[in-house]
């Protein structure tokens, strides 16, 4: 439901930047040849690949566990976006990518617990980063072509065909039980998804992947402070220096992007 549920709002958004007035006017105002149909399955295929292994690896280990493992990313990305398109990166990015990586670790090092139980959910959250590192270079590279809009529509509804099977097979429901449970669905749709994800794809024609990569580092950040203010889970010393390491690392790694 998170991205079905999303899918009116992004064919609204793609409609309106097909036309002269949008924000972000596409080079090709939508997909032609089997190319381009191909690039955007892809994209949709390897978010709900994303969607998918993180989920499951919640199964079997922690949320620090799993989330820290998905947010090994950066490393990802930057090795595919070397190997696959010859792209380099400085000696600053790198440094600030490690600050940011590190910072992340000491953030959620608190919770992080190395046991053999948990070996398999940890792998899958390992492979989770991977699917996430596919997504944002495929997004990267569409985005020379297409406006984020029209990126986030169809591959958005590719990632929801892939899901629903993956869904029954695993045999979870899919109708919310309550009115409150249906519009927790609808704001991890439209917050979470249209706007969240859709943020990261339309940055995505501005900075490099692998800077948005390190970018999206700061999610430890912002739940760490939102669970303080919100939930009153107050920051030890060692997550406030983590914090600190990851918005240093970011800023780091912006300074040394091409």
């Amino acid at each position: 439901h998170r991205v079905f549920l999303a899918l009116p709002a992004l064919w609204l958004w793609s409609a309106f930047e097909g036309r002269r007035g949008g924000v972000d006017r596409p080079i090709d105002a939508r997909p032609r040849t089997k190319a381009d149909f191909g690039l955007l399955i892809l994209a949709g295929m390897f978010f709900a690949g994303d969607l998918g292994f993180w989920h499951w690896s919640l199964q079997f280990t922690s949320v620090a566990n799993s989330t820290l493992l998905a947010n090994l990313a950066p490393i990802f990305v930057t090795i595919g976006s070397f190997v696959l398109f010859g792209e380099r990166v400085s000696k600053t990015f790198l440094v600030g990518m490690a600050f940011a990586i590190g910072g992340a670790v000491i953030l959620m090092g608190e919770s992080f617990v190395f046991n053999l139980r948990n070996l398999f959910g940890d792998a899958l959250g390992l492979i989770t980063a991977l699917f996430l590192s596919a997504y944002i270079i495929s997004v990267g590279r569409l985005r020379a072509r297409f406006s984020a809009g029209v990126i986030m529509a169809w591959s958005t509804l590719v990632t929801a065909v892939v899901l629903l099977p993956v869904t029954l097979v695993m045999g979870e429901g899919l109708i919310a039980q309550t009115a409150w449970g249906w519009a927790v669905l609808a704001a991890l749709a439209l917050v979470a998804h249209a706007g969240g994800q859709g943020l990261v794809a339309y940055a995505l024609a501005h900075v490099p992947a692998s800077f948005s990569a390190v970018g999206l580092l700061i999610e430890p950040v912002a739940a760490a402070i939102l669970a303080w203010i919100i939930l009153g889970e107050a920051l030890s010393g060692w997550q406030g220096i983590g914090a600190l390491a990851v918005l240093v690392g970011i800023v780091a790694a912006r300074r040394g992007s091409r």
